[in-house]
């Protein structure tokens, strides 16, 4: 059974940091590109980061300096490490595997004063 469980959102202050994780289970993780996108109250949801399974890495140019995305094979995990967050990045952030288009439940990043 694949399952794509996200952690570490909340609220920060602009300018803050925030790193999400996300721990896969039910398939080959290391085989496979994950991405992080995010969805905007009101918005559609658009991609924010791609790491492939060889490691590289491709950003939307919003989080293009501020974000970085990583994986653990090891762990299952995808990471992505977001700094000088502005109100912008708020929305709900999802994982996502590319292969076989299976979504995380989505965690909340909030961006505030």
């Amino acid at each position: 059974q694949v399952q794509l469980v996200e952690s570490g959102g909340g609220l920060v202050y602009p300018g803050g940091s925030l790193r999400l994780s996300c721990t896969a289970s039910g398939f080959t993780f290391s085989s496979d590109a994950m991405s992080w996108y995010r969805q905007a109250a009101g918005k559609e949801r658009e991609s924010v980061a791609i790491i492939t399974s060889a490691g590289s890495t491709h950003y939307a140019a919003s989080v293009e300096g501020r974000f970085t995305i990583s994986r653990d094979n090891v762990k299952k995990m995808v990471s992505l490490q977001m700094n000088s967050l502005k109100p912008e990045d708020t929305a709900t952030y999802y994982c996502y595997n590319n292969r076989i288009k299976y979504w995380g439940q989505g965690t909340q990043v909030t961006v505030s004063s």
